[in-house]
This record gives C-alpha cells, sequence and structure tokens, in this order.
C-alpha cells in the first residue's frame, strides 16, 4: 500500500509556526516517523530532535518542488511495488511510504508490528545537491532503484515462506525490526548476503543505470572494491559466521574511519560489503531465481556460491 506523506510535509512549511507543526506532523505519523528516527536519525526522546526538527523545517526547499512538478513520483513508486509483487511472488504486505527526511538515509526499510515498510525520502531525489537541506543530489530516475532495494529486504523479512536469520530476529523481537538490535546479532555472512540480494533485485527492477549505482557508489569506490576484491574475501572467511555490530559498521556503513576500516593492513572501501554480498549471491540466483533467493538461508546461498566456484 502506498502511503504519501508529502503534502502533509509540504504542509508543514506552509505554517506560521513551522516547528510546532512538525511536531503534530510527527504525532500524525507516529507509528512510521518514530522507527524511522530511532533507526535512521537519534531516540526521537533526545533534546536533539526539536533542533533537528528545527532545521529541516527551516528551509523553502525550491529543489524538492521543483522536482515534484516534473516527477511523477506517485507512479514511479506504485509501478516499482508492482513490478516488485511480480518479480519475488510477493507474500506479504508492503507499506511503500513517499516522506521527506531529516536529512538521513535516502531510503531504508522498516518493519513495525510485523508488517514491512519501504521509504524514500524524496528531499535526496532531487537532481541536484543541497548543503541546506543535505539532499544527495540523485537523479528522481534511481527513485525504483533505491525502492526496489528496500522492498527486497521487507520480504526478506517478513515473508512466511523466508528461512533468512533476519526473518528469525525480526520475529523475536515481537514483529520490530531494528538496524542496532539486528547489527548485534546477525551474522556477517547474513547482513552481507541481505545486501547483495537487495542489489541484484534493483538490478533487475531498475536497469541501465551505472554499474557503481546500484551499490551507493561513486565510480572511484566502485574501481577500489573491485581492486580490492581478493583481499577482502580472504579477511571475510574467518568473520562470516561472526556476529556484532562493529562487523555491520565496517563492511555496510558509511561515515567510518579508516582505522575502523583496516583489514591485514588495507584501508576497506566505505560500505565495501555492497560489492561483495552481491558476488556471494550470484550463484544461487542464477540457479533459483530471485524470488527463491530472498527467502533462502545464508548457509544455501554461500553453499551454491562455493559449488559454482568448484565447478569453474
Amino acid at each position: 500500500m502506498l502511503i504519501n506523506l508529502l503534502p502533509d510535509f509540504l504542509a508543514v512549511l506552509d505554517s506560521t509556526d513551522r516547528l510546532a507543526a512538525y511536531q503534530r506532523y510527527y504525532a500524525d505519523y507516529r507509528k512510521i516517523l518514530e522507527p524511522y528516527w530511532q533507526n535512521y536519525v537519534i531516540d526521537p526522546e533526545s533534546p536533539h530532535f526539536l533542533d533537528i526538527a528545527r532545521s529541516t523545517v527551516a528551509h523553502q526547499r525550491s529543489d524538492l518542488l521543483a522536482m515534484l512538478e516534473r516527477t511523477d513520483v506517485v507512479t514511479l513508486a506504485k509501478s516499482t511495488e508492482q513490478q516488485c509483487q511480480e518479480l519475488l511472488a510477493m507474500d506479504c504486505d508492503v507499506d511503500v511510504v513517499l516522506m521527506v527526511g531529516v536529512g538521513a538515509a535516502n531510503a531504508g526499510e522498516l518493519v513495525v508490528d510485523g508488517r514491512g515498510l519501504a521509504f524514500i525520502c524524496v528531499e535526496h531525489f532531487t537532481g541536484s545537491p543541497n548543503a541546506q537541506t543535505e539532499g544527495l543530489g540523485l537523479d528522481p530516475e534511481l527513485i525504483p532503484l533505491w525502492l526496489s532495494h528496500e522492498i527486497a529486504h521487507v520480504v526478506r523479512y517478513t515473508s512466511p515462506a523466508s528461512r533468512s536469520e533476519l526473518r528469525r530476529i525480526v520475529a523475536e523481537s515481537e514483529g520490530y525490526y531494528s538496524y542496532w538490535d539486528t547489527g548485534r546479532r546477525a551474522t556477517l555472512r547474513e547482513l552481507l548476503i541481505n545486501e547483495g540480494l537487495a542489489v541484484h533485485v534493483s538490478r533487475a527492477i531498475s536497469p541501465g543505470h551505472a554499474a557503481w549505482e546500484y551499490y551507493g557508489y561513486e565510480r572511484r569506490q566502485y574501481a577500489d572494491v573491485r581492486h580490492l576484491e581478493t583481499v577482502m574475501t580472504r579477511a571475510l572467511a574467518s568473520e562470516m559466521d561472526r556476529s556484532g555490530l562493529g562487523l555491520r559498521l565496517r563492511y555496510l556503513s558509511g561515515g567510518m574511519s579508516d582505522e575502523a576500516r583496516t583489514v591485514d593492513h588495507y584501508v576497506l572501501p566505505q560500505r565495501a560489503g555492497y560489492y561483495l554480498g552481491a558476488r556471494m549471491c550470484e550463484a544461487a540466483i542464477d540457479v533459483n531465481g530471485l524470488a527463491w533467493a530472498v527467502r533462502a538461508e545464508a548457509s544455501e546461498i554461500a553453499a551454491l556460491g562455493q559449488a559454482a566456484a568448484l565447478s569453474a
């Protein structure tokens, strides 16, 4: 189901007291916005909440308004959802949310009360970077790429046929997804494969983009990751069955220091795990397809990859 929060956010900008209006907007959509803040921003009970909210509503957003005039984001989102339903034989409910964020992730996934949610923060897709709003300036044509990536995660977490470790962790957390809790509890193999599968889904749903865009990389970063693939694969061998938030941050998060990303005297590129995870999934997808792979155990996917390597 499509949930379009854009009109209500734009109404906040038309208010005489924008901060008070944002607080009402947050309260109205708390079921969505609270877990968004908790997973991708800060604890909304933090005293910094008002500072971030005030900054979020301080600007007029002419770049966003211009993009929305020329791009039918609602149709893009609906079309992407429909394509994912067919490609992944979806057997679970997913809410697709169009929203304006607070300068954090450009897209993401949540599970609330057992129901999956994939969101896009459209301020990052205006086509031109905006330092005031922290907008990334991505082309709006990339919305299907990023949205399908997040929908793939939601299917892995909530499909009744999913055998993934992440589905089990979400179920044990009473139907809630936490980036931090899953980062602590899921094995590195599961976390890498989870992102790799989503990369492959985005390629299938939104083909024709530059190879690095599917990973959220710049061109140079993509070249660096490919150059270090053998080094990283060797380093990963002893860590695949380990779990810990530090591993998730090292391989799958941006903003980490060089020291935190150093393995065997090599500084890994930011978010290198997206590429490595995608490589790990290739054989399983070739053999059984994406609908099977997004629901498979990480060990099943790894076994198919090992069999393909031995037969090569």
